[in-house]
């Protein structure tokens, strides 16, 4: 159960992100700015852990060196990325249905990488966790159903390339908790996860950088919304997020993952006043109670 909370404070801390993130990316600053800027500044940050296990890192095997760049170069940067740019191809409705498809992705990853076992049963209170997750989004969801109950899903090809990378991110994010555990077991501690992680994802972002001639701006409300960013979501919430992950099987730890519009729903609902529905709070219980029954009979 322990490991279930420390997700779910992960979860609060990436919620409580989107009160910046969000006002930062519709003032005009690309969405490719704010990640790199983000791991330049957790890259300096966990110089001291990566100064420390440099000889570890220097004598990585390939294999580990391909998972950090699962978790990094695809989950941190490349599918954050992918998944921002799809909200401004096709209707953001379709992404955030699209993302619900990624505790699917992690479940099956985890059965073939980390050949974790799951009872039939789990598979039952896995199907309520989902659509308790299903029903804190609804409101998300609902315009993106009805498009494809009427018959009016764009296929045109610039949708497809908002769908496709929708479900990069979907793979990237389902594939980094798997790999992410995986590097757990092969014997790096949280620290060194979340240093090999940012570095790796600073590393892929550059090439991004560079190809699309983004200037960084040095206005101090800029870097001081960063600082926070990378504070608050970035350290903070991947440390709970591993500590979280060494407890439990990934299997386990994408269905808490759930937990995430849930709490954002409940930030918005605190700071912007924005309602919470019946619907959105009997989501939240199922899925709580999915989970907890999971992790109690080790499903």
């Amino acid at each position: 159960m322990k490991g279930i909370i420390f997700v779910i404070l992960a979860c609060l801390m990436w919620a409580l992100d989107t009160l910046i993130r969000y006002p930062l990316l519709f003032s005009g600053k690309s969405a490719e700015l704010i990640v790199f800027a983000e791991h330049l500044l957790l890259c300096l940050l966990f110089v001291p852990v990566l100064w420390k296990s440099f000889k570890k890192f220097s004598q990585a095997k390939v294999s580990h060196v391909l998972y950090f760049f699962i978790i990094g170069g695809l989950g941190s940067a490349i599918g954050t990325l992918a998944f921002t740019k799809a909200f401004f191809i096709v209707n953001p409705s379709l992404v955030i249905l699209l993302q619900k498809l990624q505790p699917i992705v992690a479940i099956v990853l985890a059965y073939i990488v980390l050949k974790e076992r799951m009872k039939p049963a789990f598979f039952g209170w896995a199907v309520l966790a989902l659509i308790g997750g299903v029903m804190i989004s609804y409101q998300d969801l609902a315009p993106a159903i009805k498009l494809i109950m009427d018959g009016k899903l764009d296929l045109s090809s610039q949708a497809f390339t908002g769908y496709g990378l929708a479900l990069v991110a979907v793979v990237s994010w389902g594939a980094a908790t798997v790999f992410g555990k995986l590097l757990g077991k092969k014997g790096y501690d949280e620290k060194e996860i979340m240093g090999g992680r940012f570095l790796m994802g600073l590393i892929c972002l550059l090439p991004f950088l560079l190809s699309f001639n983004i200037s960084v701006p040095l206005d101090g409300s800029f870097w001081a919304k960063i600082v926070i960013l990378a504070g608050m979501s970035g350290a903070l919430g991947m440390y709970l997020y591993y500590r979280g992950l060494k407890e439990i099987p990934a299997h386990l730890c994408t269905l808490a993952e759930m937990f995430f519009p849930f709490l954002a729903v409940i930030v918005n609902w605190v700071f912007l006043g924005k309602d919470l529905s019946m619907l959105q709070i009997s989501g939240a219980a199922l899925l709580l109670m999915s989970s907890t029954v999971i992790q109690l009979r080790h499903y």
